[in-house]
């Protein structure tokens, strides 16, 4: 699935390049940016294109407008935190197509970066309008994806845009193309896969697919109660979803008729209530009563998955193993994330896949220890289904 990326462009002096980045940042009620981890990602691709003379033109969505433009929602604070972490001046537009906007982009000089309003402003976006697209391309000359976390999205401006434009990978798609595809294609061995989280529902096609490609499956969170009510284990209050039990039942049976050891918590923290403060006790499998609902895995558990973490040579995270919000319940989910950034420094390759973990991955303060932290959550997981992501699939080729 190689692309092409910036460093095949062979000219981009001069050339205005209509850069989609994910500039989706958390904003407080006095528009602050509470995190800027999204623009930082960005800043490789948009320095070398500056540092090569290209005049760029960044293109990015801000939250779900749901009609029209938000003041709330307006990019201002994005083009002033950019422009702070570049050291030099980011021109803002009001808007992100029209006459005043096509006349900001034809003065930019070589160097200079232009970012324009949330392109969710327009319905066309979403809708991947094709007359929506061809104005937002007619802003440049090429077209740079570096927004892997809209990479699953068929919209205007990280799919439609290539009808009119040659698209090429930016250095952080391209990274995320690499550490992903590597864990399809040609994992390094044991390949564990650690998934937790709430529900099941959003992962079926996730467990399906990983089934055929991993040497141990660990399973933790909330979904781990519905499949031991698959297997007729009673769970007390604990979250289960009753319509995928059947389902649950399916992926064990695949589990055993492949020989892949399924892995699921032997022992649980378990609370009275769903509260931070809520009594808790620790329970082997079967002993969750009646009226109390799992919250993290036990210490049993956590020594258990240890014990394949240690081993692995790959590893791929998806999901805490508690309600890890709620400091009482986050000792599982903390203690996972150590284990792998342990094996990570040992010489084993951790792509942590986007979402709760990448939370719980930088709660813990061990994000820099591992080897790849995915920038979108629906984005990877879709990758790791094997789905096509059409925001990829429409860039050059290698």
């Amino acid at each position: 699935m190689a692309k092409q990326t910036v460093e095949d462009i062979k000219q981009l002096s001069d050339q205005r390049v209509l850069v989609r980045v994910d500039f989706n940042v958390p904003l407080d009620e006095k528009q602050n940016i509470t995190d800027d981890t999204r623009i930082r990602a960005a800043l490789p691709t948009i320095k070398y294109l500056c540092g090569k003379g290209a005049k760029v033109i960044l293109v990015s969505h801000l939250g779900r407008p749901k009609a029209g433009p938000d003041d709330k929602l307006r990019l201002a604070p994005v083009a002033a935190k950019l422009s702070q972490l570049l050291g030099k001046p980011v021109a803002y537009a009001k808007d992100c197509i029209g006459p005043e906007v096509a006349g900001a982009a034809a003065k930019l000089r070589a160097g200079d970066i232009l970012l324009l309003e949330n392109v969710r402003f327009y319905k066309e976006e979403e809708k991947n309008d094709p007359a929506f697209a061809e104005k937002l391309a007619a802003l440049a000359d090429l077209y740079v994806n570096d927004a892997f976390g809209t990479a699953h999205r068929a919209h205007a401006s990280t799919e439609g845009v290539t009808k009119y434009l040659k698209g090429y990978a930016g250095f952080l798609m391209e990274k995320e193309i690499k550490f992903l595809g590597q864990l399809l294609e040609n994992p390094a061995r044991p390949f564990v896969a650690i998934l937790g989280g709430a529900k099941i529902s959003g992962k079926i096609d996730v467990i399906e697919n990983l089934l055929a490609k991993v040497n141990t499956l660990i399973i933790g969170g909330g979904m781990a109660y519905t499949f031991f009510k698959a297997r007729g284990v009673e769970v007390g209050k604990s979250l289960v979803e009753e319509d995928k039990i059947g389902l649950a039942r399916e992926i064990l049976k695949k589990a055993i008729d492949r020989g892949i050891p399924l892995m699921l918590p032997i022992d649980h923290v378990v609370a009275d209530k769903f509260d931070a403060n809520a009594d808790s006790r620790i329970v082997t499998r079967a002993g969750i009563p009646a009226d109390w609902q799992g919250m993290d895995i036990g210490p049993e558990t956590i020594t258990k998955f240890g014990h394949a973490i240690k081993k692995a040579k790959t590893i791929f995270w998806n999901g805490p193993m508690g309600v890890f919000e709620f400091a009482k319940f986050s000792k599982g989910t903390t203690a996972i994330a150590e284990m792998v950034a342990e094996a990570t420094g040992k010489g084993a390759s951790s792509v942590i896949g986007g979402g709760d973990s990448v939370a719980a991955v930088e709660q813990a303060g061990l994000a820099g220890k591992m080897t790849h932290i995915s920038t979108g959550g629906g984005a990877s997981l879709e990758f790791v289904e094997g789905k096509t992501l059409p925001g990829i699939a429409c860039l050059r080729d290698k």
